[in-house]
């Protein structure tokens, strides 16, 4: 499985950067809503998705999160870089969003790998472009957006990066995502569902096209 994984990262990096990382990453599988890093978590291995999806938030000192991005397959964590070049803790937390095939690289290889593989670098360097445009939408959309607003689009960002209508999330765990509470959701949701916009089942949405 990793063997055919790691063919849709062939056209990125050298040949030989590909063997190190079949020779030195360590592939795991982890199911759906698996916790991989955590808030002050020591960072010792960089994920590298090879198959499903990583969610990223931000948690405060009492527990609230908000959504920040989604770590999809062929992808890292911008964040995770960031702080391994410091040597620092982590700032945020990584979970699984569905059953995920992901290879964990160590962080002292990682640094090598920056001075010794061009497309290493450039694949970093891309992946904290990406994340940072990103951060950029989200705080547009906590600034300038309508909570109604953030909701659709936090829906259709869902639909879009798993390809699929149907969502499997319940009402807390959006509001998680929204930093808000599971009761305004519900009743935006409704509205929504109302509309013919969406379904609403058990901890899944159908979102329709109207959406």
């Amino acid at each position: 499985m990793v063997e055919t994984d790691l063919n849709s990262l062939l056209g990125q990096f050298e040949p030989q950067l590909i063997e190190e990382i079949k020779e030195i990453g360590n592939p795991r599988d982890f199911v759906a809503n698996t916790l991989l890093l955590d808030v002050g978590q020591k960072i010792t291995h960089v994920p590298l998705v090879l198959k499903g999806s990583i969610k990223i938030c931000r948690v405060d000192d009492r527990g609230h999160e908000i959504f920040l991005y989604h770590v999809n397959a062929s992808e890292s964590c911008a964040m995770t870089f960031t702080c391994c070049m410091q040597n620092s803790f982590s700032e945020i937390n990584a979970e699984t969003e569905e059953d995920s095939s992901i290879l964990l690289i160590p962080v002292e290889t990682m640094n090598d790998w920056i001075c010794k593989y061009a497309s290493w670098k450039s694949y970093m360097m891309q992946s904290i472009n990406i994340r940072f445009h990103e951060l950029l939408r989200s705080i547009d959309q906590l600034a300038f957006m309508k909570l109604d607003e953030r909701l659709i689009a936090y829906l259709k960002e869902k639909v879009e990066h798993s390809g699929s209508t149907i969502i499997n999330a319940s009402h807390e765990q959006i509001a998680n995502d929204l930093a808000t509470s599971r009761v305004v959701i519900s009743r935006l949701l409704k509205n929504l569902e109302n509309e013919n916009r969406l379904i609403l089942y058990r901890n899944q949405i159908k979102v329709m096209r109207a959406l």
